[in-house]
């Protein structure tokens, strides 16, 4: 290592540390937590990929999760809605203990928590109403939440409300397949809100977006959160989004938790620093 690139990558560690997990100092804020994590891990084969997490979100908090590919983004929040089964640690979400939940008592919780993936994850042949409508499928059963043309009116009418709310109220009946990228995930959108969620959770939900249609996305996404008072935890490869759009950063290298921050204070030169390897 050349020393210019010794002094940049000494810089870069020492800005790490000058944000690094003030997880102490958040816990010490007043307020309820949506989540608290504590000591989480997670082994793939010999590979440790999530090493002792630690970090609480406030009720009502937009909180970045940033970090390289590999880092254990996806996979930290997965294990925090258990679709992947931690090895250590505790999650409390929404004032439960999600670890210690039976899988009937775990449905009613994932019920509560809308989840927006990167892929949108609706169906292609049906309109955008029917795929709004399944998120109704979160706290009611059967037929009825299969198509919109059978769902009950309140049903309808609340599917149509959510579409409104995403700016696609006159797309209602458009098959998905036919709607750009940036509509089908403003769909993703409305259908998690169609669960009627205290929480939010979303992995890079605007990743497969050109960059106009993802600063488009996220905004709306945001100012709707906001507006209802959600919770949202989101990952993110773009900086942008993590500071402009975030109460909070949370930075993950190598599987551990590195930068904990206030979003308007946290340091670009550290933030960058959690990409290199």
């Amino acid at each position: 290592m050349t020393s210019l690139a010794l002094r940049e990558h000494e810089a870069a560690a020492t800005a790490v540390a000058a944000v690094a997990v003030e997880s102490a100092a958040v816990a010490a804020e007043p307020g309820p937590r949506d989540i608290s994590v504590r000591r989480l891990a997670k082994n793939f084969g010999e590979r440790r990929i999530l090493d002792r997490i630690g970090f609480d979100v406030l009720r009502g908090q937009a909180v970045a999760l940033i970090g390289a590919n590999g880092a254990g983004k996806s996979t930290l929040l997965r294990c925090c809605l258990r679709l992947i089964e931690p090895d250590e640690g505790s999650i409390t979400l929404l004032g439960e203990k999600a670890e210690t939940l039976n899988r009937r008592a775990l449905r009613r919780l994932r019920a509560r928590v809308g989840f927006v993936f990167q892929r949108h994850n609706l169906v292609p042949r049906l309109s955008a109403l029917t795929n709004v409508v399944h998120g109704a499928q979160a706290r009611a059963s059967g037929p009825a939440y299969w198509f919109h043309s059978v769902a009950p009116r309140r049903v309808r009418e609340e599917a149509l409300h959510c579409l409104a709310q995403v700016g696609l109220a006159d797309f209602a009946a458009q098959r998905v397949d036919t709607l750009s990228g940036g509509q089908s995930q403003r769909v993703a959108i409305a259908r998690a809100l169609m669960q009627r969620p205290a929480l939010v959770l979303a992995d890079e939900p605007v990743a497969s977006l050109d960059p106009s249609a993802g600063e488009e996305v996220m905004q709306l996404f945001v100012d709707l959160l906001k507006r209802e008072k959600l919770t949202f935890l989101y990952t993110s490869h773009n900086l942008r989004h993590a500071t402009h759009y975030a109460d909070r950063v949370l930075g993950l290298r190598e599987g551990r938790l590195v930068i904990d921050a206030p979003a308007a204070q946290a340091d670009s030169v550290a933030l960058r620093a959690i990409y290199d390897r």
